[in-house]
């Protein structure tokens, strides 16, 4: 998630803005710049790579008037559309260079947007959507009837769809900066003579601790002596007000003690993130790069996923619904074996290469070796513009923002979505599924965010749970369908954070040899699936619970809300939405995360950086 920054007042915005950008370095970035008003003039700079490129930049040009002005915005960039290059980089202008925008999210119909402008004579500098807001502020600001910066805000948000965070200045309305947010956060910092605006309260926590958090669909316009708020109509509004009491490192973490346990509350967001724009009017799935045919993806009759660590748990968990959906065989593999196992690769095989950054190396060096065997490769990736996206024949980005902590959480959610658009895309291409059936499935998919949140607000009888376990000397994972890679996952994660031994088994397997280790006390995870969608499975788990309790297992069920069927067999049991099955993994990992990550709390490790491990393995 892009870090933006605004601030007007008595004192130089400039040193201001950067300081606020330092402060939210910790969100990951590609770029920087500034917007700063100064004299009635804007003056801009903007950078590829990192804040000290632009600060370089700017000690390096002609700041005197720059350092002048006290009103600016700021803006770290997570590429989404476009990559991460310099005239990609924020504020985008528009009109002879009056207006700055910049921008945190996605604007959904941009493409539709840009061709009128462009048809209207409007020429674009950038590849992203951002810059299509700029032009229509611009546009607004100079339509009969407007009434200054914040009027044309409003007006050019009732035309975007999407999610955004929005901050703009103007040459021709100094001394204040505006701000709109849809779906994406925006706080206010109320100060003495001075207003900031920011993504997160920790750009300015150093200045104020008063902040007003902006409700969904509101615009705010800050001078130095006020905050006026309405909604996207024009009509009065109010914030929520809030004084912050976390100290500056609390607040780079939203208050929370680790960044994992952030990143878990951000998966909601980061789903509705990667769901959004998926989907044409004509019914049709959106890759965001694509340089396969039609044709190309018929021809496909063999799928390959790779992948390492967490992403090839995804993989394992999307299996089951691309070959339901495609009728391909799909099979999941360790990028780090792949080559060397010399798999039959041709022209009609795809590759799905998945990866968090984009830079790993075992997943690279399997796309190389399938790109040199004729196979084509689609990859699904969070970073834009990194390697294995730029060698890939087609890709699509996890809108999941970066992730500080090493162990993956936001990354395995959006990575499962981002496969079950693959395979949707590939079915529809195909014309297994029609338009209607996908809709179907992508509306499913739209609701999961809200189910994840549903899970996220039960998760205090977990945690209690967790600190329950910390002593336990081993914890056993078993599931069966997609709840055999679930347990595979929450059995990585308990290992990556607490460094305790944890195995997850598919449960049909128990009798093959795992139930040896069943002793009494043994803590035993139990990923259920539901009785209405796999009622022969869900029997056959029910049966697995009562041999390893039968043996003195600790079990911990996790099942859906309604299966009474569980409860005799469950020491405890954690409830989860009701969900289509094959969607399933999306909310059955999510206390798993949680129990991983209080069990590391309580054991006293550092859950963001544990032993031995980096978040990117960029080494074979």
């Amino acid at each position: 998630m892009c870090g933006i920054v605004g601030y007007v007042g008595g004192r130089p915005a400039l040193g201001i803005v950067l300081e606020g950008l330092r402060r939210l370095e910790y969100r990951g970035y590609d770029s920087a710049g500034v917007a700063v008003v100064a004299a009635d003039e804007l003056l801009t700079e903007k950078r590829a790579g990192k804040l000290a490129i632009l600060e370089k930049a700017l000690a390096e040009g002609d700041i005197a008037g720059i350092a002048e002005g006290t009103s600016g915005i700021g803006h770290t960039r997570w590429a989404t559309h476009g990559g991460p290059t310099d005239r990609n980089a924020h504020p985008h202008l528009a009109r002879d260079s009056r207006v700055a925008v910049i921008h945190n999210g996605i604007i959904e119909n941009f493409a539709k947007l840009r061709a009128q402008l462009e048809a209207d004579g409007v020429e674009f500098t950038s590849e992203t959507d951002t810059e299509c807001v700029a032009h229509l502020l611009a546009r607004e600001m100079v339509t009969d009837g407007a009434q200054g910066l914040a009027d044309a805000m409003r007006r050019v948000c009732r035309l975007l769809e999407g999610a955004f965070t929005l901050l703009a200045v103007s040459a021709d309305a100094p001394g204040a900066v505006v701000g709109a947010r849809r779906n994406s956060p925006l706080v206010v910092g109320r100060g003495v003579g001075e207003n900031f605006l920011a993504s997160d309260v920790s750009a300015f926590i150093e200045h104020t601790r008063e902040a007003v958090e902006l409700g969904q669909d509101q615009v705010v316009l800050i001078t130095a002596d006020g905050i006026e708020i309405t909604d996207f109509d024009g009509e009065p509004a109010t914030g929520r007000d809030f004084h912050i009491d976390w100290d500056a490192s609390a607040a780079e973490k939203g208050g929370y003690d680790y960044f994992m346990l952030k990143e878990i509350a951000e998966q909601p967001q980061a789903l509705a993130d990667t769901l959004l724009g998926r989907l044409k009017e004509n019914g049709d799935i959106v890759l965001d790069e694509v340089r396969l045919s039609d044709q190309d993806l018929r021809d496909v009759d063999k799928i390959f996923i790779v992948a390492c660590g967490t992403s090839y748990h995804s993989g394992m968990a999307a299996k089951y619904a691309i070959e339901h959906w495609t009728r391909i065989p799909c099979e999941v593999e360790l990028a780090s074996e792949f080559r060397y196992r010399d798999p039959v690769l041709d022209r009609s095989t795809l590759v799905v290469a998945i990866s968090q950054s984009g830079e790993t190396m075992d997943t690279l060096m399997a796309l190389r070796h399938a790109k040199d065997q004729k196979a084509r490769v689609l990859a699904i990736c969070n970073t834009n513009g990194s390697t294995i996206p730029r060698e890939s024949d087609a890709v699509l980005y996890t809108h999941a923002g970066p992730e500080i902590a090493v162990a993956s959480t936001k990354a395995f959610l959006t990575q499962l979505v981002a496969c079950y658009l693959v395979g949707l895309h590939l079915a529809q291409v195909r014309g297994i599924k029609y338009a209607d059936e996908v809709a179907a499935v992508v509306e499913q998919l739209q609701r999961m965010p809200g189910k994840v949140r549903e899970v996220l607000e039960t998760m205090e009888p977990v945690r209690e749970l967790a600190r329950s376990l910390a002593d336990a000397k081993s914890v056993l994972f078993i599931g069966r369908h997609v709840g055999y890679p679930v347990a595979l996952e929450g059995a990585l994660k308990l290992k990556e954070l607490a460094y305790m031994h944890a195995e997850g088994f598919a449960a049909g397997e128990l009798k093959h040899g795992p139930i040896a280790l069943i002793d009494e006390g043994c803590p035993v995870v139990c990923v259920v699936p539901s009785p209405a969608g796999r009622g022969v499975l869900h029997d056959k788990i029910v049966s697995n619970i009562q041999e390893v309790r039968a043996r003195g297992a600790r079990t911990i069920v996790i099942a859906e809300e309604g299966d009474t069927a569980v409860e005799p067999y469950a020491d405890h049991l954690v409830r989860v939405p009701r969900t289509p099955t094959l969607l399933a993994p999306l909310v059955t990992t999510v206390p798993l995360q949680v129990l991983a990550c209080e069990i590391a709390a309580t054991r006293g490790h550092d859950v963001d950086q544990p032993r031995n491990l980096a978040k990117s393995v960029t080494v074979e």
